[in-house]
């Protein structure tokens, strides 16, 4: 079905055609069409285009509402101030509009026409340590938008940038070797080979015993460095013990991510390892192109603006005076396969806002040597840092970064515990599926509904409260409507045009009505907050609807199902929106 044009467009049209009738050289000017609490809508563009013209401004507004004409779908429209144009929208063509959306599988949202293929790097855990709370952003915004770009009908290609090469698994490597003991961990039970949750916990606590010996030990130190080698030379035993880490790191992502109710895919997994042949090549080309140039023995590109603290330049080092490489080489390969291999026109990095110096320099370094251009950009979307309730740093009482895993745990806790008190009818084992969504799903939107530059508060309480801007909140909405509709009967839900709307019906209906525009404003801005913000709006619509219009008990046979349709639409809008964003909505609650 084709999209269906909002309601705000329409009138727009409207208005821009009467003053290009009013005002010729105007032709083709924006309105500036406005949502307003004085009307449904206000135009503001006239005074700046009378201003240009050398007109008066209000009786330019007056000639363009004479020429607009009123029914079908304006229902009034009047000149206020200097200049504005109020305008308020029929009642049946709110309705009319939104059957259009409830006809449509995709609510009327269209499909971009010119879309490209956006790579997307997220969710980069490290290969051999346990995920933690400065894990989950990157995840959760990432999948966010993948789903967005993917609704608005962008080719999408998901990229896992795992950390699973360089010095520290040398380190690793040859702390094993050389105590043997410690290689076949066995389980809890003792009976077999530890594997995920426990596995990556040995793992990380072997981790931690290699950097200690790393950082006290020169000797270790030089053989472990010596270890790289061997590794980067594919030398067997190093290889094989290498791949045991991944593999079981893997399983153990896996799990966390599958707990975050997150659909992470082996072939979407390409680490640092995956460039590797890739480093030499890139460091020729852009040595070669004058690029970089060697300084000191290392290869590194300069930039005018990148200064340390003693004012000289500090550069993007590609290679060390040693010959290993560092983060550059491999980012910058990355940025040539996702270009050249992957056919990507945007890349879209999901990365700390700590690393911006780096991805700035990395970005201009690929725009230096021709791997972006006008036609392949690629941008950072910078996310802040977890708080605790105190407003520093998320750690544990011990001063550790608190596991990403214990801290869904308690989320899960949390919100069965809020299930079970409100439940009237679900199973045990349906208030822990539900605890899980409704868990999940508050780990999430707290995240998603703050813009993801800024840094946020992580406050259990307040995500898993049914009071306020959470999505426990959203998901009470859904299950609500969901409980009328069963309710409902005969009464089937039909759109009215003829019936009259109440204001919050009117409200809730020129919302819904904005959904397509979101979406898109959303998408092109990496925006998943502004979706999470128009679902909370949208919830806080319907509850002043539900608590002012009678649904199942209206006046008339017609404005039942009218209702019953605003009802049903607002449900779909709302489980569509959620499902973009990552978090369930359960049909009771």
């Amino acid at each position: 079905m084709a999209s269906v044009p909002s309601l705000a467009s329409s009138v727009n049209q409207r208005v821009a055609d009467a003053l290009a009738s009013a005002l010729p050289e105007a032709g083709g000017a924006d309105p500036l069409l406005r949502r307003s609490d004085r009307a449904d809508f206000q135009a503001n563009g006239i005074l700046a285009l009378a201003k240009k013209a050398k007109a008066n401004p209000r009786e330019l507004a007056t000639t363009v509402v004479e020429g607009i004409p009123t029914g079908d779908l304006i229902k009034d429209i009047e000149v206020s101030g200097p200049g504005f144009l109020n305008i308020t929208v029929a009642d049946a063509a709110i309705i009319s509009t939104l059957a259009a959306r409830a006809a449509d599988d995709r609510l009327g949202v269209p499909l971009n026409a010119d879309a490209g293929t956006t790579v997307i790097d997220y969710a980069q855990p490290n290969v051999a340590k346990e995920m933690h709370v400065g894990h989950l952003r990157s995840a959760v915004i990432g999948a966010a938008m993948v789903e967005i770009l993917e609704f608005t009908g962008e080719k999408v290609v998901r990229r896992h940038h795992i950390g699973d090469w360089g010095t520290q698994f040398g380190m690793l490597i040859q702390y094993l070797l050389e105590h043997p003991h410690e290689l076949d961990h066995k389980s809890a039970d003792g009976d077999e080979q530890a594997s995920g949750e426990e596995a990556m916990s040995n793992l990380n606590r072997l981790y931690k015993a290699s950097r200690a010996l790393f950082d006290s030990d020169e000797e270790f130190k030089t053989r472990a460095r010596a270890r790289v080698v061997d590794l980067q030379a594919g030398e067997p035993e190093t290889l094989a013990l290498w791949q045991r880490f991944v593999d079981e790191s893997k399983i153990y992502f896996y799990s966390v991510f599958n707990k975050l109710d997150m659909d992470i895919q082996d072939p979407d997994v390409v680490g640092e390892s995956g460039y590797n042949d890739m480093l030499v090549e890139t460091c020729k080309l852009l040595e070669e192109s004058g690029v970089a140039v060697r300084s000191n023995g290392a290869l590194c590109v300069f930039f005018e603006d990148v200064k340390g603290p003693d004012g000289n330049p500090t550069p993007l080092i590609v290679q060390k005076s040693d010959g290993g490489f560092g983060y550059a080489a491999t980012d910058l390969s990355a940025i040539r396969d996702r270009v050249t291999n992957l056919g990507a026109t945007e890349l879209i990095y999901v990365v700390d806002a700590r690393q911006s110096l780096h991805f700035k320099m990395v970005f201009e370094t690929a725009r230096r040597a021709g791997w972006l251009n006008d036609d392949v950009k690629a941008v950072q979307l910078a996310f802040g840092t977890v708080l605790g309730k105190d407003g520093k740093p998320f750690k544990t009482r011990e001063g550790e970064t608190v596991r990403l895993v214990d801290l869904l745990d308690e989320a899960i806790e949390r919100a069965s515990a809020v299930v079970r008190e409100k439940a009237q009818d679900l199973t045990e084992a349906e208030i822990a599926e539900r605890g899980a969504q409704v868990g999940i799903g508050a780990v999430k939107y707290a995240d998603l509904s703050t813009s993801a530059a800024r840094d946020y508060k992580f406050d259990l309480d307040q995500m898993v409260s049914l009071n306020g801007d959470t999505s426990v909140y959203l998901q009470y909405a859904y299950a609500r409507i969901q409980s009328i509709l069963r309710k409902a009967g005969d009464a089937e839900p039909a759109a009215h045009p003829e019936v009259a709307l109440a204001p919050t019906e009117r409200a809730l209906g020129l919302h819904l009505d904005g959904f397509g525009e979101l979406i898109a404003e959303a998408a092109a801005e990496h925006a998943p907050h502004k979706l999470a913000a128009y679902l909370y709006q949208l919830a806080s619509l319907y509850t002043s609807f539900y608590s002012e219009c009678p649904v199942l008990k209206a006046d008339t046979p017609e404005q039942v199902e009218n209702r019953l349709f605003l009802c049903e639409l607002t449900a779909r809008t709302l489980s569509k929106g959620m499902s973009l964003l990552g978090i369930r909505t359960p049909e009771k609650l």
